[in-house]
């Protein structure tokens, strides 16, 4: 597959997308040894690089009918007469659209933590932070691959979905460096995690899970380089800087909480999209998924010091407040833990092959 713009049911899809930047790139002639604990998450960055190709087995594949092995349950409008009506066919085909639309925005938002990554190694002031986002931009680049890849499975893609977009266009346009950092390394990145975090656990299909906990792997890493940077800025920040901030962020934070409409497959698959999207809204489980959805975000808001009364307000009005003593540090472990896990699962799928095969070969000689 040379291009996946051909998988894209919409049509009239640029090519390309261009964001005007007007931005200063900073160089820091000091060279020094850096604060302690970024060089640390530099080591590791370094230390945890892995490729694509060779750590996931590719072999597995998707399932035709239900690619990812997710349980009807969990969409939207599983309880409503529109699924109910379905053939088992139709059924089918509309998993695809569905998981491939998310997977799709795993895709496209990798693609801009990639750019957003390259634009912090040029903006940040200090050289330890232009260390660690260099291996960032790595990391984001490895994701865009393997996800490229996962997607390619589904024979079917989406593009970036609106509010996304927004939110990208705001961080790349805005010439501050701490803004990219607030809106990738914690909006994005933190409220993807918790996406991610949501295939590794419910899916059934080993290759979906796989891909998602490596990936998980690494951005969790990438938050807290986020957290690191900005909880030594944000204590010198003005009031009237700190409140553009703190709205920039409760505005951010519901764009990502309302982008998991997936308006286009309804459009795409002839659906009431209206319905479809009201009923979504309303189901438990996305009730609950929007909710999770910040349990990354709302204890690095507190830690980076973004706390006032109107963030907090914001907060309990999303019914997120109490992620605020959330463990950040035990949930990198679990992720660090997770992509284990799946090594050693491969190493023994890969042991078991090879035993196979010999079998084999021992059967044939006698």
């Amino acid at each position: 597959m040379a291009s996946l713009k051909e998988l894209y049911p919409i049509p009239d899809i640029d090519d390309c997308w261009t964001v005007p930047q007007d931005f200063e790139t900073s160089f820091d002639w000091r060279y020094d040894d850096g604060r302690k604990q970024m060089m640390h998450l530099y080591q590791k960055g370094k230390d945890m690089q892995w490729d694509a190709v060779s750590r996931i087995d590719w072999s597995i594949g998707l399932d035709e009918e239900n690619p990812m092995g997710i349980v009807d349950e969990l969409s939207g409008i599983y309880y409503t007469p529109i699924w109910q009506k379905m053939s088992n066919k139709e059924k089918a085909h509309a998993r695809r659209h569905f998981q491939a639309w998310t997977i799709s925005q795993f895709l496209q938002g990798e693609q801009a933590a990639l750019i957003c990554a390259a634009k912090i190694v040029q903006q940040a002031p200090d050289m330890d932070a232009k260390f660690y986002a260099a291996t960032q931009v790595m990391d984001e680049a490895r994701h865009v691959e393997a996800f490229k890849k996962l997607l390619e499975g589904f024979r079917v893609a989406y593009p970036m979905t609106p509010p996304l977009q927004t939110l990208v266009d705001q961080a790349l346009r805005d010439s501050r460096w701490d803004m990219t950092y607030l809106a990738m390394q914690v909006v994005i990145e933190g409220l993807a995690l918790a996406a991610f975090n949501n295939i590794r656990e419910t899916a059934k299909n080993p290759l979906a899970q796989m891909v998602n906990a490596y990936v998980m792997q690494d951005e969790s890493r990438h938050v807290a380089f986020g957290r690191l940077a900005l909880r030594d800025f944000y204590p010198h920040l003005t009031e009237a800087e700190r409140n553009e901030r703190e709205e920039f962020l409760v505005e951010a934070c519901y764009l990502m909480r309302d982008r998991f409409e997936a308006r286009e497959t309804y459009e795409t698959l002839g659906l009431p999209v209206e319905e479809c999207v009201k009923a979504q809204f309303d189901s438990g489980y996305m009730t609950m998924f929007r909710n999770a959805l910040f349990q990354r975000i709302v204890p690095i808001v507190r830690d980076i010091g973004l706390w006032s009364n109107k963030i907090q307000a914001a907060y309990d009005k999303m019914g997120v407040l109490g992620f605020a003593d959330t463990d950040y540090e035990s949930l990198m472990r679990h992720d660090n833990d997770r992509a284990e896990e799946f090594d050693e699962l491969n190493k023994q799928r890969r042991q078991a092959y090879v035993e196979e095969v010999a079998a084999v070969g021992a059967n044939a000689a006698e």
